[in-house]
């Protein structure tokens, strides 16, 4: 089974910043679209941020203008630049190509937001 590696998270006051990383093996991340997750307690996984081989970006409309998702093809590698973190983005974020595929979901990173 192959799995994406997150890291990058932690315990940050609101109003602070991370920034995520997600490495893939090549075989999954060329050619491929990538998208950020996550899972709060309680609550369904969500689609927080995608990205496309050309480029193209969409953002759900929580993290719109405060989250940005990037990716570097020479390193097979996605990132998620998140600012203004507010309470309600205390979660667990997964990175895993677009639609996901359950046998690429890794173990996550833990974002925690304090207010």
């Amino acid at each position: 089974q192959v799995q994406l590696v997150e890291s990058g998270g932690g315990l940050v006051q609101a109003g602070g910043s991370l920034r995520l990383s997600c490495a893939a093996p090549g075989s999954i991340f060329s050619g491929r679209a990538m998208g950020w997750y996550r899972q709060a307690p309680g609550k369904q996984r969500e689609l927080v941020a995608g990205i496309t081989t050309g480029g193209t970006i969409n953002y759900s409309g929580s993290v719109k203008g405060r989250f940005t998702i990037s990716r570097d093809n020479a390193k097979n590698t996605v990132y998620l630049q998140m600012n203004s973190l507010k309470p309600e983005d205390t979660a667990v974020y997964y990175c895993n190509i677009l639609p996901p595929w359950n046998a690429y979901w890794g173990q996550g990173t833990q974002v925690a937001v304090s207010s």
